[in-house]
């Protein structure tokens, strides 16, 4: 067997060691697996999703959030509803302005951009929204640092100060004066804007020029920063994703990852220069990126130069274990993990009118209250990746040379997978400067092969896998038929 190896566009055609393309497929061990569909979990917000957020209270009970331009929601399981949690006057946000949510404890903090005051949701005990009291800045992002609160990004009154962080008191939300309580700022000067912070044991500051670390050290200092990259930062403020400390995020010459100790590439001479073709830079404001744990991989949902509207339609995706990516051709506005909220089995009424024609799988987890699952938003409606349903898989092997020098003919095509059905083409062309020609389409016959006729001196096979589960490669019958 000829295994499916890495999705590597970057990489010339002739002699490509793994894939010429993998859409929609994760990446795995040996092969590709599955890509869930899409299906909407909730009815519909005001306005676009610009966030979602998932927590659990110390009982254990799930909350799910999210925000649109004008309000704040509580997702509703009884009703499969975006319920208006916003403060008295809701909320107006501009542009590529997002909701971020963290959870400090019991309370959901939320930034909105430098329009909106920091917003808190107590957990069991509050029904709306309100102010965080005492902040002295309106920030793009936040994130929790040990036992405070970050800010970064800000406007503390009198405009923004884009490469400032500010934090709160220890363990306390309401205290943001200076000096008090250990709350205090840093300006991270010449390094451009704050693009984003990712919290944790330290901080992993992400500027447009830099990549900053804090840690905390206790007074005097309280939070010694530290640059731990001075030739790049993050070029796109929402490709910023992470798992615990191993942050992922879009530089000027590709995509990357740091652990707050040091910056390495991980799409080099992969996907970097296929992407930076591919992405439609007039529209980065509208990319998200976010880790699903579950299945090892970060993803980037963006807008490419064949969008029709300008909005996303394609997700990259990056194992990071395993150090491999592949491409998902879907629209997806937003991404987010979280939990479900659980439902009784009168509830699932609001999902559907009967059991058989439920589009998501009766034993998912998204069923089960604070079960994570990963999912997102489609414009106004918060969206899972749980569906019963299968998008269907393109692979294209790399090209080769079967005979060196000679003509070869392309007889069988066998291919390795476990379900489903799977049609194919073989690409020929009798010089590597030619355009590649593919033959008609042809499905797999009972004996488990498909068969073919394609002549040429370089080929490589193209195939379409439908209702699978797990891909994993193919062999190829073929035989020399002389020079001409």
């Amino acid at each position: 067997m000829i295994p499916f190896g890495e999705w590597l566009p970057d990489q010339p055609d002739f002699s490509n060691p793994g894939l010429i393309e993998a859409t929609n497929v994760i990446p795995a061990a040996a092969g590709y697996r599955v890509f869930p569909q899409s299906v909407a979990y909730s009815n519909a917000a005001s306005g676009n999703i610009r966030g979602v957020f998932a927590a659990k209270d110390n009982n254990g009970n799930a909350k799910l959030f999210a925000g649109d331009d004008t309000k704040l929601y509580e997702f509703n399981p009884a009703t499969n509803n975006l319920d208006d949690i916003s403060k008295a006057g809701g909320y107006s946000l501009t542009g590529g302005e997002r909701w971020k949510f963290v959870q400090f404890g019991e309370y959901i903090i939320a930034t909105g951009g430098t329009g909106e005051i920091p917003q808190k949701f107590q957990l069991g005990t509050d029904t709306v929204f309100s102010d965080v009291s005492g902040s002295p800045a309106r920030a793009d992002d936040c994130a929790v640092v040990r036992d405070f609160v970050f800010l970064a990004n800000v406007d503390e009154g009198s405009g923004r100060i884009p490469y400032r962080v500010r934090w709160s008191g220890f363990n306390d939300i309401s205290s943001w004066t200076s000096g008090i309580d250990q709350s205090d700022f840093q300006d991270v000067v010449d390094a451009g804007a704050c693009q984003g912070v990712v919290g944790g044991e330290f901080a992993i500051i992400l500027m447009e020029r830099a990549i900053v670390r804090a840690t905390y050290t206790g007074p005097p200092l309280i939070f010694q920063f530290d640059r731990i990259e001075n030739q790049r930062g993050c070029k796109v403020k929402n490709s910023i994703c992470n798992v615990g400390n191993n942050v992922f995020f879009l530089s000027d010459d590709g995509f990357y990852a740091t652990d707050g100790q040091s910056v390495q590439p991980i799409g080099t001479e992969k996907v970097n220069k296929w992407f930076a073709d591919d992405f439609n830079s007039a529209f980065k404001e509208k990319m998200s990126a976010s880790v699903d744990p579950l299945n090892q991989i970060a993803m980037w949902s963006y807008t490419s130069n064949s969008s029709p509207s300008g909005d996303p339609d394609k997700i990259i995706i990056y194992n990071y274990v395993l150090g491999r990516w592949s491409l998902v051709e879907i629209s997806m506005s937003y991404l987010a993990p979280f939990y479900s909220g659980g439902y009784t089995v009168d509830q699932l009424d609001a999902i559907s009118a009967t059991i058989d024609a439920l589009s998501i799988q009766t034993d998912s987890q998204i069923f089960k209250g604070g079960e994570y699952f990963f999912g997102g938003a489609v414009g106004d409606t918060i969206h899972t990746f749980t569906g019963t349903g299968k998008y269907p898989a393109t692979i294209v092997t790399g090209e080769a040379a079967i005979s060196q020098g000679s003509h070869s003919i392309v007889t069988r095509l066998y291919p390795y997978f476990d379900v489903g059905s799977v049609d194919a083409q073989v690409g020929t062309r009798d010089k590597s400067t030619a355009l590649v020609s593919f033959t008609s389409t042809q499905t797999m016959n009972d004996a488990g092969f498909i068969p073919f006729r394609a002549s040429g001196r370089y080929h490589r096979a193209k195939l379409e896998f439908y209702d699978f589960k797990y891909i994993q490669g193919i062999d190829i019958e073929a035989r020399k038929i002389g020079r001409r």
